[in-house]
């Protein structure tokens, strides 16, 4: 028997259309490329989304399942992006600007990108890359100047686009299970993979990291996005705000230390979020030039790695600012965990209140996490037994896109993480080690495999083997050891980042490169990774 309750769709225009009736008068500020200040209601978001979706059906011929890329900062534009394609039925596709050419050449012929809308100040990264890519049709510019000149074919500036449509829509009827956006992740080794985001997924994922043991957010929130819309949605901050009527500030490229704090003292943000090595600079910044007056700023939200106790600590003792750890991945819309003191914490010392706090925390409602020990048995939670984390939830992927991935499932269901965890008594999930091959640097993803395909691929390298070593700014940065094919050859570091940079991101380029006579192995012949970390992983070299 089922129950008598309305059919009633948890999809993004559901979020759109709530803000606009519940919170017209909240603002969305944005801080453009060119240094502008811009400002308007969610009301008027909401008048544009409309235009936004006409000129999507009238202009462009956008149809329901069309995939539409973005490539952008973050800005209103980005945001009436997120609700004004799916809301026709399409699939609103960010795409990561900081991936290789290669990566981003990739990404856009796999997922057949229609339309591409791209900041005028990112244009110069497409327009290299544009001759190869197989189904865009037409390219929409985002604040472009009136002497603004591109090599793209089929341009449109996205005011033009939207300028002469109406500001009213009947929204089309969307079933919450259809896919409402996608994001590409490179946490694997080889090429990235696609995401694909349900309407549902997403509406749940906002109403959740909105909730007092998650976010804790509400309408006298004024929150700073520093997490790029290109890296995960967001975090799903642009549909979680609308939700809670928080005003939503974006500052698109204004990402050094100094300007995120001009915006947090300017605009009187109380909450934030960002990677680790963001508010580590900022907390640098701040110790040399200490703000004139009290940051309004209560806490920051942390994701994409491992926000340190000393930074929680130091942050808190001199500004009176608190971190918050959560964790999540691309795989995972992304956040599945917070970790926040209970009650019962109270009691413990400061230190010890530290390192609750440093794990990477409890599970949303909505996720289910467990750990698998060496020999495939569910662990205690006990704190101590490690094994690989698997998760399941109502905002977890079951698949990847187009792409056979069953070997990142069990046959039960759950998601294969790769991280190597442990779990205590209270629920607390704690990440104490990752797959081998993968580094995570700045809240991104570096594979060490691709990494040592490349240099092996290079006329003096015969060998070579690439480890995480511990960064103070990046958390973590690749190292790689070397065997040269000739003993009396040489080859520069600035030879080899220059190699590399053809097919690699700057960030996932090594700084660091160690020639070495023969590189440890296994019985096997295969690299001994352990071997190596324990030579140089503590970042003595």
């Amino acid at each position: 028997m089922n129950g008598l309750i309305m059919d009633y769709p948890l999809t993004t225009t559901t979020i759109l259309n709530y803000a606009n009736s519940a919170f017209p008068d909240k603002k969305l500020i944005s801080y453009l490329p060119d240094g502008s200040r811009h400002e308007y209601s969610y009301a008027q978001l909401y008048k544009r989304c409309c235009q936004l979706a006409n000129g999507l059906r009238n202009k462009l011929g956008i149809e329901k399942g069309d995939m539409v890329g973005t490539f952008a900062w973050n800005h209103y534009q980005h945001v009436e992006l997120y609700y004004g394609i799916p809301g026709i039925g399409a699939v609103c596709h960010t795409i990561n600007i900081r991936l290789s050419a290669q990566q981003i050449e990739f990404i856009i012929n796999h997922s057949e990108d229609k339309v591409i809308f791209v900041d005028a100040t990112l244009v110069p990264l497409l327009e290299k890359i544009a001759p190869k890519l197989e189904t865009v049709e037409k390219y929409v510019i985002i604040n472009a100047t009136k002497n603004f000149s591109t090599s793209l074919g089929n341009v449109l500036h996205y005011e033009d686009l939207i300028g002469e449509q109406l500001d009213t829509i009947d929204w089309p009827e969307i079933n919450e299970n259809d896919a409402s956006s996608m994001c590409y992740t490179s946490g694997t080794t080889g090429m990235p993979k696609g995401v694909l985001y349900s309407h549902r997924s997403t509406y749940l994922h906002a109403m959740t990291i909105l909730s007092p043991n998650a976010g804790n957010y509400n309408f006298s929130d004024k929150i700073l996005l520093i997490v790029p819309q290109f890296h995960v949605m967001a975090w799903g901050f642009p549909y979680m705000c609308l939700l809670t009527g928080s005003d939503m500030v974006m500052p698109s490229l204004h990402l050094q230390p100094k300007a995120i704090i001009n915006i947090l003292e300017s605009e009187q943000i109380n909450k934030a979020n960002g990677v680790p090595s963001i508010w580590r600079g900022v907390y640098e910044e701040m110790k040399k030039n200490p703000p004139k007056t009290k940051l309004a700023l209560e806490e920051y939200l942390v994701g994409g790695s491992a926000l340190s106790a000393s930074l929680i600590e130091n942050f808190e003792k001199d500004f009176g600012i608190k971190g918050v750890q959560a964790w999540g991945m691309t795989e995972t819309s992304p956040l599945g965990t917070a970790s926040r003191l209970q009650k019962k914490h109270e009691k413990l010392t400061r230190k010890e209140q530290l390192k609750i706090r440093a794990k990477q925390g409890f599970e949303f409602p909505g996720i289910e996490m467990r750990i698998i020990d060496e020999n495939g048995n569910i662990a205690p939670r006990d704190g101590e037994t490690m094994g690989e984390l698997q998760v399941k939830g109502a905002w977890v992927i079951k698949s990847y896109f187009k792409t056979n991935s069953r070997d990142k499932f069990t046959d039960d269901g759950w998601f294969k993480t790769g991280d190597v965890s442990t779990i205590d008594v209270d629920g607390y999930m704690q990440i104490t080690d990752r797959t081998k091959d993968l580094i995570k640097s700045g809240g991104e993803w570096i594979s060490s495999v691709a990494l040592e395909s490349a240099l092996m691929s290079h006329s003096k390298i015969s060998e070579a083997a690439v480890i995480a070593i511990p960064d103070e700014k990046w958390s973590e940065r690749p190292l790689a050891t070397l065997v040269l094919t000739n003993e009396s050859s040489t080859v520069s570091s600035e030879e080899l980042k220059e190699y590399l940079s053809k097919d690699f991101a700057k960030y996932q380029i090594p700084d660091q490169y160690i020639t070495i006579k023969q590189i440890p192995k296994t019985s096997v012949g295969k690299f001994d990774k352990k071997e190596i970390r324990r030579l140089y992983a503590e970042g003595k070299l």
